[in-house]
This record gives C-alpha cells, structure tokens and sequence, in this order.
C-alpha cells in the first residue's frame, strides 16, 4: 500500500466529474488500498478517488479516524468502500454542520445537507446494496458524493460565508501554484 498525494483547491480535477468504475480489477484494488492508507495517514474520515486523481467513482470512508496516539496496523481497519454510490433519497430536513476537506487544508465552513440518505452502491467484491443512513456517515457520504461530482463544499456555502473565505481559498491556489512551476519556467529545455 502507499500513500497518495491528495489534490489541493486550485487542481481542475477537483471539480471534473468521475467516471462509474465498470467492474473490479487489481488496479482498482491497488487504488483501494492506497485510498485506506491515505486516509488514515491523513488522519481523515473520507476520501473520494478524484481527490488522489483517479477519475473514478470510487470513496473510501472512516468516520471513527484513528486518533493520533493510536498505534498504526499495516492493514487499515474500520473503513469502508463506496463504489458507484447513487443517493436515490434524502430527508427533508436539511441540518448545518462545519465540515472541512483533505482538499482544502485549513478551511472549514458550516454546511446545511439532509440529515438522512439512502444510498445505493456497491463494495469492494462487488455487491450491490442499498443502505439508509443518517448522522455523521450520512454527511460524509454527501461530501464524498459531491467530490466524485465535481463539487466541492466551499461550493454549497451561502455569498456572504464564501466571501469571508475567499483570501483562504486565493491562498490555497497559490500555494498549489507555486508547487507546480511548469518544467519551461524551472530551466528544463525537455
């Protein structure tokens, strides 16, 4: 397993849209499993393949991450995977709560999502299911959900929040921007 590098706000991926995962292959196994090691190095509760750069429908979710004093196991434990996940019902009632991103380091907002789902997806064999949830795991699932859409949580945050994190998100794109300085620009003739 290795850890992956985790897309930053400023990357176009973030907001492209993933293709379904058309079956199980060891690539997408490989992808899994490097998924589980990222979030738990990352001390993460959810992470969507189009976050690492793969353009899959595919998200790998822990909403006990383990704490930092927890010794790590070579085989993360408590995961799970969502391959293809369809929300085919929500609640009525939307609840607020303040999430943050793997994406967006440093940046957190409070966001109005349905209190429950049901969820249709399959796992990592492959199995259809369809599951009702609500609660913590509900919410993470959204925000995955919307990563593998394209969408990002800052992008369901009303005018006026969004403006106040604005110099943060600016700051972010810089950050990323001076990280990949294209090869021209860095005196690589190739």
């Amino acid at each position: 397993m290795s850890v992956l590098r985790i897309l930053t706000y400023g990357d176009d991926r973030l907001q492209t849209p993933a293709r379904a995962v058309e079956k199980i292959t060891p690539e997408v196994r490989k992808l899994i499993a490097d998924m589980a090691e990222t979030l738990y190095a990352a001390k993460g509760v959810g992470l969507a393949a189009t976050q690492v750069g793969a353009m899959v429908r595919l998200c790998v979710v822990n909403p006990e991450p383990r704490e930092s004093g927890e010794e790590k196991t070579s085989k993360p434990v408590g995961h799970r995977v969502f391959i293809n996940p369809q929300i085919i019902w929500t609640s009525d009632d939307d609840v607020p709560m303040s999430e943050g991103c793997l994406s967006l380091p440093g940046i957190e907002a409070e966001v109005y999502r349905p209190e429950s789902i049901r969820v249709r997806y399959r796992d990592e064999c492959w199995r259809v299911h369809e599951e009702e949830m609500s609660g913590l795991l509900a919410r993470i699932l959204q925000h995955e959900i919307d990563h593998l859409d394209g969408v990002l949580f800052v992008d369901r945050v009303g005018f006026v929040r969004r403006q106040v994190l604005a110099g943060q998100l600016r700051r972010l794109r810089k950050e990323r921007e001076s990280i990949f300085v294209p090869a021209v620009l860095a005196g690589d003739k190739c």
